[in-house]
């Protein structure tokens, strides 16, 4: 583990390494990855991080690893830097591992560690209204809702 790890009581939040961004955007498999990792937006954020590097800071975008098996089984992280005070993060958990509680576990870590940063003042979400699991996940991590769209809602720390 390195300093930079957010630990929870079954997960760490690791912040990816150039060689996993590399790996994802390639199309290569990891032994570390669960069988079903990378799912599509872990695929999707490892290309924004090819595009940004800055994407990999302190502040950025981390796998979540499963401390009982060392295997990544998803990405959460902030996307940084923040505007007006507000920071917004997103995360998704492979199918294999969904029903565990590992989202809520690891959205109210990046969340703390994200209301303990410089010019943070507010995390925010964003849902996608047919997704309600997702909406427990953002309310499990302390948010709630605070607009509602035609098809999304947006979550937001008090």
């Amino acid at each position: 583990m390195s300093s930079s790890d957010l630990i929870t009581d079954r997960l760490v939040l690791r912040p990816w390494t150039a060689a996993e961004v590399a790996a994802v955007v390639d199309g290569l498999r990891q032994a570390h990855w669960a069988d079903d990792f990378p799912a599509e937006g872990d695929r999707v954020i490892a290309g924004v991080i090819a595009r940004d590097p800055d994407a990999l800071g302190a502040y950025g975008q981390r796998q979540i690893i499963e401390r009982s098996t060392g295997l990544v089984v998803g990405a959460i992280g902030l996307f940084w830097p923040p505007g007006d005070g507000r920071v917004e993060f997103g995360y998704g958990v492979v199918e294999s591992r969904r029903g565990r509680g590992y989202a809520s576990e690891a959205a109210r870590a990046i969340v703390a560690f994200a209301l303990a940063a410089p010019d943070v003042d507010t995390v925010v979400a964003t849902v996608e209204l047919a997704n309600p699991a997702s909406a427990r996940v953002l309310e499990n991590a302390g948010l709630r809702r605070v607009t509602t769209g035609a098809e999304t809602a947006e979550y937001a720390t008090d």
